[in-house]
C-alpha cells in the first residue's frame, strides 16, 4: 500500500545504504558539494533523523547540518530534516519512545518547499531500505514516493556482497532505478581478497555499476561539517546530473 504523498518529480538521487554507518551522509554531502560547485542549486533532504542533539532551535541532527553546509543551503534545518528524534534508535522505536509518530504530511510539505527552489535534490534515507518507519511502512515505501534513482552505499569489508545484492533486489522489486553502487571506506592497509573481488562480483551478479570505490579518510568529521580531503576527488568522475535524470 503506497503512502501517497503526491510529491513533485524532480531530478535527483536517493542515497541509501546496505546498513547503518556505511557513509550515506558523507556520500550525500560530497555529491551535493560537487553539484553545488557546478553552479547548481542543490536541495538536500534527510526526511527523518534519530539521535539528534538539543539546540536553541530544537532538535538538530549533525547529519543535517553537514548536508546543509555541503550544499550551501540557507533553508532552515527543520525543512531539511522535518522529523527529528532525540532517541538514538530505529525510527519506529524512537517514535514510540517519544510519543511522536512520523508525520508524513510534514515530510511532504518540506520536500515540496525544497523542490520549488532547487535544480536537483539529494535525498538521504535512514539505515537500510527495509528499516521500519511505522507498522505499515518501511524506508523503501518512502523512497518510492520520491521516485528518484537510487545510489547504494556499501561497505568494503567481507559480507558486503550479500548485503549489497539483497539491497539491489529490494530496490528493483520496488521498481526504482538504481544509479549505481558506491563502496565507501577502503583502507589500503586492510586489503583482502574478499574486499578486492567484491566490486566485480557485485557488478556481475547485481547488474549494476560501481560508481566509485572511496578510500577511508580519517580527516572527515561530520559533527564539524568537515568533508575531508579525498572524498570529493573520489566521486568527481561520475556524471551525477546525468544519473539524477535516469
Amino acid at each position: 500500500m503506497p503512502i501517497n504523498l503526491e510529491l513533485p518529480q524532480k531530478p535527483g538521487l536517493f542515497i541509501t545504504g546496505t546498513d547503518t554507518g556505511t557513509g550515506k551522509t558523507l556520500m550525500a554531502g560530497a555529491i551535493a558539494k560537487i553539484l553545488t560547485e557546478q553552479d547548481l542549486k542543490v536541495g538536500v533532504f534527510k526526511p527523518i533523523a534519530t539521535g539528534c542533539h538539543r539546540a536553541w532551535n530544537g532538535l538538530v541532527s549533525y547529519d543535517t547540518e553537514f548536508l546543509a553546509n555541503c550544499a550551501n543551503s540557507e533553508l532552515p534545518l527543520s525543512t531539511i530534516t522535518p522529523i527529528s528524534y532525540f532517541t538514538k534508535a530505529g525510527p519506529i522505536v524512537s517514535a514510540a519512545r517519544e510519543g511522536k509518530p512520523i508525520d508524513f504530511d510534514k515530510i511532504a510539505t518540506a520536500y515540496k518547499n525544497i523542490c520549488q527552489i532547487c535544480d536537483i535534490v539529494i535525498v538521504e534515507g535512514i539505515g537500510g531500505v527495509r528499516v521500519p518507519l511505522t507498522t505499515e511502512f518501511d524506508l523503501l515505501d518512502l523512497a518510492v514516493e520520491f521516485a528518484l534513482p537510487v545510489v547504494i552505499v556499501a561497505r568494503p569489508n567481507p559480507g558486503t556482497i550479500n548485503h549489497t545484492l539483497m539491497t539491489i533486489d529490494c530496490v528493483r522489486a520496488a521498481q526504482l532505478k538504481i544509479a549505481g553502487v558506491v563502496i565507501n571506506g577502503y583502507r589500503a592497509s586492510e586489503e583482502t581478497i574478499a574486499g578486492n573481488t567484491a566490486p566485480a562480483i557485485i557488478t556481475k551478479f547485481g547488474g549494476v555499476n560501481i560508481l566509485s570505490e572511496v578510500p577511508f579518510d580519517e580527516t572527515v568529521n561530520i559533527e564539524e561539517s568537515d568533508l575531508g580531503e579525498v572524498i570529493v576527488d573520489s566521486l568527481l568522475n561520475c556524471n551525477w546530473v546525468k544519473l539524477g535524470r535516469m
